[in-house]
């Protein structure tokens, strides 16, 4: 039995969705290939709800220390042996991946700007002519210059590795940094001194049989 044809009016309207849909500007992170197996990070976050707390008791004694679990994409703030903030992070995807190890904290600075990823705008009008370019790798179109990508509260641990400020998707996405909500990357970043202990670890992700 044959069906019958979809009024005009409506087969328009679909054509039209389909168009704007294309058109509409996605955020720089989707299509980034995820770090190892993308079923496995998914599974693993969505065990770790979304959480930042800062709790800062006064009776915390002891070392600072910063300790980054690349697995879980958590980080927590140690005073002693008392865990005085967490946060959910996003860590180095495939290719850029944040290295682990022992390390101390080398740099604060607070309005800090990357010299090496970020965007080419116009320099007669300031619009952005291509996002997330990398200066070493990515040639400047015609009449354009770069704007570093800002990177609020950074916190320098190893060569260009730090904390900072930004969006925080639920799977490793970055150049290698720490990313982190805002409001957590101030606390970090105020609580932290130059020395501070910094601990990147990355424990092998339990299989559930």
């Amino acid at each position: 039995m044959n069906r019958p044809p979809l009024p005009r009016a409506l087969v328009c309207l679909l054509l039209c969705s389909l168009l704007l849909a294309g058109c509409t500007e996605l955020p720089n992170d989707v299509g980034v290939r995820r770090h190892r197996s993308e079923a496995a990070q998914t599974r693993l976050a969505s065990r770790h709800p979304l959480f930042s707390s800062w709790y800062d008791d006064p009776a915390a004694k002891g070392e600072a220390k910063i300790l980054i679990d690349l697995t879980k994409q958590q980080a927590f703030f140690y005073r002693g042996e008392t865990i005085i903030g967490r946060t959910n992070i996003s860590s180095g995807r495939r290719e850029f991946e944040t290295p682990p190890g022992k390390y101390r904290a080398t740099q604060k600075d607070a309005n800090h700007v990357s010299s090496q990823y970020g965007q080419y705008v116009s320099r007669k009008t300031g619009s952005v002519l291509r996002r997330d370019v990398d200066v070493n790798n990515d040639s400047a179109p015609h009449g354009a210059k770069f704007v570093g990508s800002p990177m609020p509260y950074f916190l320098r641990f190893r060569g260009g590795y730090g904390m900072h400020a930004g969006f925080v998707p639920r799977f490793r996405a970055s150049h290698g940094c720490v990313r982190m909500p805002m409001k957590m990357a101030k606390h970090f970043f105020e609580a932290a001194e130059i020395g501070t202990r910094v601990e990147v670890i990355e424990p092998p992700i339990m299989v559930e049989r």
